[in-house]
């Protein structure tokens, strides 16, 4: 079972009320007195209560000065912390029992905490961001262009819209507007530096506009909504557990950078209309990885601040994908910024 080592520093004033809450959150405790007329507790936490003890902490003592709690990941821990009916601590009165789905998403989640900091630094346009996001577009920009899919899903491990994508939908999930629009804000600076990036490729390089791996990035069909379902989901299941950066940025940036760079490739060699198809399939998959991302994260027990806000936003979000999916549909059906259209611009151009 996964589990958390925390130690706290408070006053000696407040032991006693420290160690009513430990006794609801773990069972392996220690004291020890340390300089400032302070007491130091370190406790095994098993990972799922983690998130509930932080909160209990900074609801008893966060208006403390010396008051402090750190968090660090154990590797190993013997005798190993079990997860049992009969080991089980009990939930807060107050709190509902949670159902067999809700322990099963949620027991090796990440603390709210710690996911905040995993996101934080990327949440920063500095230069690194920067780079990274206009290097990503190169990458997967000639991938494309030639047609070499291992040189876009490269690009893909770099990972530069990943922080800003999680922490939009965290931000949604939980209700923290200042988290989701520095998010957002960070966000489109990365798109427009990786439409930016395309255009430049289209205007100095030469490009097949038929390539696969080009036009594909023009083309929505519902598959492509599962696709971008899929990743947004399993983007957010594993960043919630921890799982490597690489490997979740992939599942993000696979629906959302090549689209951009797509736009922006279409657009630098005089065909809009392909680059403008290529910003609608980007526009659906970023809708669709919110929706996805926001319901696992509620289906993993992430408690948000206030559900009728968070419902709010879902429903925005939801709607959208239905006006979204309905172009979608007028498009296929109907032709509208079909190829067809795009070959009678070249062919006029010609």
């Amino acid at each position: 079972m996964p589990a958390r080592l925390v130690q706290i520093y408070l006053p000696e004033d407040r032991v006693r009320d420290l160690e009513t809450i430990l006794g609801r959150h773990t069972r392996r405790f220690w004291r020890e007195t340390v300089p400032g007329a302070q007491e130091k507790y370190t406790c095994i936490v098993q990972q799922r209560y983690t998130e509930r003890l932080l909160a209990d902490l900074d609801e008893a003592f966060g208006d403390l000065p010396n008051f402090s709690a750190l968090v660090s990941e154990l590797q190993a821990v013997l005798p190993v912390v079990e997860e049992t009916p009969v080991t089980e601590l009990p939930l807060s009165a107050d709190l509902p029992t949670p159902t067999r789905i809700e322990r099963f998403f949620s027991r090796d989640r990440l603390s709210t905490d710690e996911l905040y900091d995993d996101i934080e630094e990327s949440l920063h346009p500095g230069p690194a961001y920067l780079l990274t996001v206009t290097l990503s577009a190169i990458i997967a920009g000639l991938g494309m262009r030639s047609g070499q899919t291992a040189v876009v899903i490269g690009a893909m491990i770099i990972a530069p819209l990943l922080g800003p994508t999680m922490g939009l939908a965290l931000a949604a999930t939980v209700g923290n507007w200042k988290l989701g629009r520095q998010a957002a804000a960070t966000l489109a600076i990365g798109c427009v530096l990786a439409v930016l990036a395309g255009v430049v490729l289209g205007m100095t390089v030469a490009i097949d506009p038929l390539v696969p791996e080009l036009k594909n990035r023009t083309l929505v069909q519902p598959a492509d909504i599962a696709l971008a379902l899929a990743c947004g989901a399993a983007g957010v299941l594993a960043f919630s557990r921890g799982a490597s950066l690489a490997l979740v940025g992939v599942m993000i940036a696979v629906a959302l950078v090549p689209p951009l760079t797509a736009a922006g490739i279409y657009t630098g060699a005089g065909i809009p209309e392909a680059g403008a198809n290529a910003l609608f399939l980007f526009t659906v998959n970023l809708v669709c990885v919110n929706v996805a991302g926001i319901a696992m994260f509620l289906i993993q027990g992430l408690p948000p601040t206030s559900w009728r806000m968070t419902s709010g936003i879902m429903l925005v979000w939801v709607v959208l994908l239905i006006l979204l999916m309905s172009m979608m549909a007028g498009r296929i059906f109907l032709g509208f910024g079909s190829w067809d259209l795009v070959m009678d611009y070249l062919t006029a151009s010609r």
